[in-house]
């Protein structure tokens, strides 16, 4: 914990990066004009038992397993990461915090359907997802033991909730569609002056130990196409509550669709889906004005 500590201390002391944004022209996605624009409504949230209570005994040796792949998951889980991310980068402070997808937001809500693979997932699959697409890597069998423990550490962090019920803060916020369409060249200015600092210049990220603290947003190393944040709803959600790290609801909800639309429109790992056709398996998974893949920006057509 206190590694972590420090990390989120240094980063929500960072300031801007000091390079001045390019000027250039790019495609943008149509959204439907909002009203207004607006921060996450506040709400109390479900507050998870501290780590400190976690059981002396056989079933807390798996619950704490859970958390140490959770929080250093290419070490833990070697066998199953095809990239430098951490379970962490986008479930912060180990999965506990309100708004960033917690654990315990999501153990609870399932078995459920997913139209993403359109059949009903246990939380076990879900989990084997999260390797597939986020970690750019491969399933751990059903009953593996990384499973198992993350399983556990779940299961132990949502134990009081009710079943089947969404708690507040259980996913990423979903903010109104923005008065302006998502732009490259003004998130690339929102990216130098809010982002670049801990995530680098050419969002590459951060390792300290050979551990990643500042996780890359694009490129070989960060989630692959098939990833729920390569979404723009998803991404501008996660970004306005949590980021800059530290001082999250800060940018402007125009500003977080800006920056989400620059972070995507890089290219990025490979959809695990692809059979050989970028036009198809948009057509198939990407179907929608919130997904770039197959999308031309900058002269380039996104995932080929």
């Amino acid at each position: 914990m206190m590694r972590w500590r420090w990390i989120w201390v240094t980063a929500s002391l960072a300031l801007a990066a000091c390079h001045q944004p390019e000027q250039q022209a790019a495609p943008v996605v149509s959204h439907p004009p909002a009203a207004a624009t607006s921060a996450p409504k506040a709400a109390s949230h479900f507050e998870p038992p501290p780590d400190s209570s976690i059981p002396q005994d056989d079933f807390g040796k798996q619950i704490a397993l859970g958390r140490q792949i959770f929080t250093d998951t290419g070490r833990y889980a070697k066998a199953y990461v095809g990239n430098t991310l951490n379970c962490e980068n986008c479930h912060l402070d180990a999965g506990r915090l309100a708004h960033s997808a917690p654990m315990w937001g999501a153990y609870p809500m399932y078995p459920a359907y997913r139209a993403k693979n359109r059949h009903v997932n246990t939380f076990a699959e879900r989990l084997q997802g999260c390797f597939q697409y986020s970690m750019n890597g491969k399933a751990p069998p059903l009953g593996d033991d990384v499973l198992v423990a993350l399983e556990a550490y779940a299961y132990w962090m949502s134990k009081n909730e009710p079943i089947g019920v969404a708690p507040p803060g259980h996913g990423y916020p979903k903010l109104p569609r923005p008065t302006q369409a998502p732009d490259y060249a003004r998130g690339e200015a929102v990216f130098k002056r809010d982002c670049a600092l801990c995530h680098g210049d050419n969002g590459q990220g951060q390792r300290v130990a050979d551990r990643t603290v500042f996780p890359p947003l694009w490129g070989a190393q960060s989630f692959n196409w098939g990833a729920g944040m390569e979404r723009l709803d998803n991404a501008s959600g996660f970004i306005k509550a949590n980021m800059p790290l530290g001082r999250g609801n800060t940018l402007t909800d125009q500003d977080a669709w800006d920056v989400a639309y620059f972070m995507n429109a890089h290219e990025r790992p490979q959809d695990p889906r692809f059979k050989g056709s970028v036009t198809e398996t948009r057509k198939a998974y990407h179907d929608t004005p919130d997904s770039l893949y197959g999308v031309t920006v900058n002269g380039k057509v996104l995932g080929e």
